[in-house]
């Protein structure tokens, strides 16, 4: 499975160099409130939700292409093969148990903050 993560962290930092917003030295991206603490020019970087809700746009994406290629290999059209079908199925299979596992990871860490003594 950390195949799986390390697969869907790749993702999300292709999407963030997509956007270019990305630091060029390659640091972490510097949010607002940084920014504001320290009065330097920050970079604007996408919030985690962004690029949560990115990723998972690109799940869905994903999910939506397997099952419009397998309808269209059912109707018998040409452009649709048996092999094209399985592999885009098995990527849009492995994409939501890795978008589970994540999910799955960051109920962990909330649960594990929240567990915390003062």
């Amino acid at each position: 499975m950390s195949h799986s993560i390390t697969s869907v962290l790749s993702q999300i930092r292709s999407l963030q160099n997509q956007v270019g917003q990305v630091a060029p030295t390659g640091d972490l991206p510097r949010s607002n409130a940084i920014e504001g603490l320290t009065g330097g020019n920050a970079v604007n970087a996408p919030s985690f939700g962004q690029t949560l809700q990115g990723a998972l746009k690109s799940v869905n994406e994903t999910q939506q292409k397997s099952g419009q290629l397998a309808a269209a290999f059912e109707r018998g059209e040409p452009g649709a093969d048996l092999a094209k079908v399985m592999v885009a199925a098995q990527q849009s299979q492995l994409a939501f148990r890795a978008t589970v596992e994540v999910r799955n990871r960051l109920v962990q860490a909330y649960q594990d903050v929240m567990n915390m003594p003062l």
